[in-house]
């Protein structure tokens, strides 16, 4: 990694974002059109570090998605999910959310997280999910979930054990 995962005085919260479906409609054109929408969210909340959590990052290297990102926002990209990969179909369930906690575990198992994700069953832990429309991208309206949520985490409000903003 090129930045230290926390910097003095920010208590960060980590974002597990997904691409296709999110930053861009599935199955269109991934020009990344939705991403300057939530590239704004994130200028808002400084304490944000963004974890690639999309198939995207089996592919290519982290230098070559976080240039996909404005200049401001690229060192704020800190890192990837590991990838797990299921032995069958029964493991497919909720595992965005597993290569999440695990890489939480190995690098900041106390931190604040939520996930940006088009496909529910990736995160079973749906009060932490902004979950976007495939069809659309990340929308304005998701952008009103993630700010409600960064807001609970920046008050104290987001009840841990239930993982709802209280």
């Amino acid at each position: 990694m090129t930045e230290k995962l926390h910097s003095p005085g920010v208590i960060p919260v980590y974002v597990f974002l997904d691409f296709d479906g999110v930053t861009h409609p599935w199955r269109e054109a991934e020009d990344f059109r939705c991403l300057p929408v939530l590239e704004a969210v994130l200028r808002d909340y400084p304490e944000t570090r963004v974890v690639i959590a999309s198939d995207w990052r089996t592919l290519f290297s982290l230098p070559k998605l976080r240039a996909r990102f404005s200049p401001d926002i690229q060192p704020r990209v800190i890192d990837t999910t590991p990838a797990i990969f299921p032995r069958n179909p029964n493991e497919l369930y909720g595992l965005r959310e597993r290569e999440a906690r695990q890489w939480l575990a190995a690098k900041a198992p106390t931190a604040s997280w939520l996930a940006i994700d088009d496909a529910p069953g990736n995160w079973p832990t749906r009060a932490r999910l902004v979950l976007t429309d495939f069809k659309q991208g990340f929308t304005e309206e998701d952008a009103g979930r993630m700010r409600r949520l960064l807001d609970a985490f920046r008050a104290g409000q987001f009840d841990a054990e239930t993982a709802t903003p209280a």
